[in-house]
């Protein structure tokens, strides 16, 4: 595993833990020599994540669409920025750049990169462990959820296992290393 994505807020959230657990993820990523892919910003989780790999002497390459850019929230100390058209070829590109996606705290735009890759892996596009770094409990509400829709027969049991969820860098990363895709969904009975 070369290189992760991370998706995050742009925000720093209401809890200083949220910035702590994206600083020890940037931490762990430096330690065992991953580059970072993410969102390019240089504000919130997102720029602490990056701001801690860099400070390690770390890889950060950051993927932004002109937009947002032009809000002059993009991190201006990157290795490397590639600057896309638009919000879709942002999560095609870090998709592509990627060997394995972790899920910071984030609102909905994180929630929406997180529920596309998951679905790619459940369909086959990808083979790529996804993980929630679950800093202070953030993400118990959606494993909760999780379980009702394998429970409602909506999730099956094998996909539901494609949820890699750990408190610590470390744990979800070691998890990574033995991560096992499951076969392709289908609908042949």
């Amino acid at each position: 595993m070369k290189r992760v994505a991370v998706y995050c807020g742009s925000s720093s959230g209401a809890s200083p833990a949220y910035i702590e657990g994206a600083v020890a993820l940037g931490q762990e990523l430096v330690k065992r020599g991953i580059s970072l892919v993410y969102g390019g910003a240089s504000v919130g989780v997102m720029g602490a994540v990056a701001d801690t790999v860099l400070q390690g002497n770390g890889q950060v390459i950051g993927v932004m669409p002109q937009l947002l850019i032009d809000r002059e929230i993009a991190h201006q100390g990157l290795s490397e920025m590639y600057v896309v058209d638009n919000m879709h070829e942002r999560k095609a590109k870090m998709a592509e750049l990627a060997d394995a996606f972790i899920v910071l705290p984030g609102g909905p735009g994180t929630m929406e990169e997180f529920f596309e890759v998951f679905t790619w892996a459940q369909i086959g596009i990808h083979q790529k462990p996804i993980g929630l770094l679950n800093v202070n409990q953030y993400y118990d509400p959606l494993t909760t959820f999780f379980n009702h829709m394998m429970k409602e027969q909506f999730l099956q049991e094998k996909y539901h296992a494609m949820l890699i969820v750990e408190p610590s860098p470390e744990e979800l990363l070691n998890r990574f290393e033995i991560y096992q895709a499951p076969s392709v969904k289908s609908y042949n009975k």
